[in-house]
């Protein structure tokens, strides 16, 4: 018998293979149409009327299920955090942590930290160690000997 945990990762699975790239009907025709979706909405129009070579619409098949509906492909319920403050009151085992992209390196390191501590898995970790300002650690120089001219 299948655990909870498998059977949430397994509807996860089949959200992501029902999934269908929605094209914007005429995006390959003109260059300044974006290819986010919108409604094909012309007397016409092929897609509209559901030609299968136009291409799918978005429709109540294509939906996940409730239950995985928004988590992320981990099986976490992705949480955006700002401060460190925000981090209390979430659990390890359902939340998963997504540092905002306006956090500074400084409160970054902080927030990754308490988020650490306390067992949360951190989305967006980042390496601070390498940013402008951490201390770094000096290579001792060899010492070279130095020929003298006679």
């Amino acid at each position: 018998m299948k655990t909870m945990a498998e059977e949430k990762i397994r509807r996860i699975r089949a959200r992501a293979e029902k999934s269908a790239r929605f094209r914007r009907d005429g995006e390959g025709k003109k260059e300044r149409l974006a290819d986010t979706w919108r409604r094909p909405r012309g007397l016409h129009n092929k897609q509209r009327i559901q030609k299968k070579a136009k291409g799918p619409m978005p429709t109540p098949g294509y939906g996940s299920p409730a239950d995985v509906r928004g988590l992320h492909p981990s099986g976490y319920r992705d949480v955006l955090v700002h401060t460190p403050d925000e981090i209390e009151g979430l659990d390890p085992a359902l939340d998963a942590v997504r540092i905002a992209a306006a956090v500074g390196a400084k409160k970054r390191g902080f927030i990754q930290e308490k988020a650490m501590a306390a067992g949360l898995k951190v989305l967006n970790p980042k390496d601070l160690s390498k940013k402008k300002g951490a201390p770094v650690e000096e290579e001792p120089e060899a010492d070279e000997e130095v020929e003298e001219n006679d």
